[in-house]
């Protein structure tokens, strides 16, 4: 499959430089196209034709939710991943970015020598990958939208020359982010050659140890991916849900605040960001909050969630395998658990102990998943009973929710 074209939109030249090089760590991507505003954007996107774009919020003549209006109002589904600043303001902004369409996002590394790029680089490399090779995907079967060259004609695309390799964008990065940058595409490279020759084996399931009950509680576990992917569920999950739902979704500190309270605009259930204590009843969807953990305890009176700083597990904090395992031992056979799309392993080895308790399990299926990660392992290890496309999940989750309410 040829890579993935991205278009970069950033008033910075060297953001635009160093997204530039964190892309060509991936033989996955290349850079269609640099803007410096959303205007400049829209005039590129005619000749670019990219398959996702990378977009920062603030720039001048048209920011970034000025560009995702004008996106909307063209009908365009290229996706889009948003370069986030970590403050509150930033935390409020991005998340209207996500309402308006925005597919996912990332927080900007503060600096070309920044001690989170590596982190940035893999997450963007991640993001864009996904995203890309699902709009791909989209365009082979028929199922993209086509660019409206004529109404992109208004914003000058005709007239625009192609961008030249600007020297001063390469001199603003130092040696050493440039060599940090090739160590990057070494262990990507490396990474992707050891997945495609690892051999795909399913394990045997585990023989439950009791027979699926009632449904008291509903896990969820996602990642890459799935800040649109929860927007599409809980826009559309039943209102007299019988359950309590328990999330938890790999996002940075800061953000799973206004992340809930994005999406209890558009549920018809309440959503918050769970904090200590909180019950954990019907009617409600608790997130778990950025860098810390997210757990269920039952009270003799009532089910409350647990927030903790213990150490990350499978490189994450909050982890779905902490969630997971404390649903195991606290309901056994009477939970529904669920994993979605994102790159790694998180959430696999114990919604395959869910399923050894007895409780029942869904994993979303590789055509609809960002990234088909967790659930794939997931379902290699023989943990999931039954495979369910994004667009179906919200129903499977009401009609098992209905099916076998206590």
């Amino acid at each position: 499959m040829n890579p993935v074209k991205v278009l970069i939109v950033d008033d910075s030249a060297l953001m635009r430089s160093l997204i530039g090089k964190i892309i060509e760590t991936s033989e996955d991507l290349s850079v269609a196209d640099k803007a410096m505003n959303g205007r400049f954007a829209l005039q590129k996107l005619s000749r670019a034709e990219p398959d996702v774009i990378v977009l920062d919020i603030e720039m001048p003549e048209m920011n970034g939710i000025e560009f995702l209006r004008e996106r909307k109002k063209l009908a365009l589904d290229i996706p889009v991943v948003v370069l986030s600043s970590i403050a509150r303001e930033g935390a409020r902004v991005t998340m209207e970015c996500l309402e308006l369409g925005a597919s996912d996002f990332v927080t900007k590394p503060s600096g070309s020598d920044s001690a989170d790029l590596h982190t940035v680089a893999r997450q963007l490399v991640e993001l864009l990958t996904g995203f890309g090779r699902q709009y791909q995907r989209d365009k082979k079967t028929g199922r993209a939208k086509k660019i409206p060259r004529d109404k992109l004609a208004a914003y000058g695309a005709d007239y625009l020359p192609a961008s030249p390799r600007r020297e001063s964008d390469r001199e603003t990065i130092s040696p050493e982010t440039l060599a940090t940058f090739q160590r990057e595409r070494t262990t990507i490279v490396d990474r992707n050659a050891r997945e495609i020759r690892k051999p795909v084996a399913v394990a045997e399931k585990p023989k439950p140890e009791r027979s699926p009950g009632k449904i008291e509680i509903i896990a969820i576990g996602i990642s890459t991916g799935g800040p649109s992917a929860l927007r599409d569920i809980f826009s559309r999950i039943d209102p007299d849900l019988p359950q309590p739902i328990v999330v938890v979704q790999h996002m940075p500190a800061g953000f799973t605040e206004e992340f809930a309270n994005s999406l209890d605009r558009i549920c018809p259930l309440e959503v918050k960001e769970a904090a200590d204590g909180d019950l954990v009843k019907p009617g409600r969807i608790l997130i778990a909050p950025g860098n810390r953990h997210l757990e269920v305890i039952r009270k003799p009176l009532a089910t409350i969630a647990r927030i903790t700083d213990e150490p990350p597990q499978n490189g994450h904090r909050p982890s779905v395998d902490v969630l997971f395992e404390s649903v195991a031992r606290e309901f056994t056979n009477r939970a529904l658990g669920i994993i979605m799309t994102g790159m790694g392993r998180d959430g696999a080895v114990k919604i395959r102990e869910l399923y050894k308790q007895g409780s029942r399990t869904i994993g979303q299926d590789e055509a609809t998943s960002v990234v088909y990660g967790m659930p794939k392992v997931a379902w290699e290890l023989g943990g999931i009973m039954e495979q369910v496309a994004l667009g179906d999940m919200a129903a499977a989750i009401n009609k098992y929710a209905f099916e076998f309410r206590p």
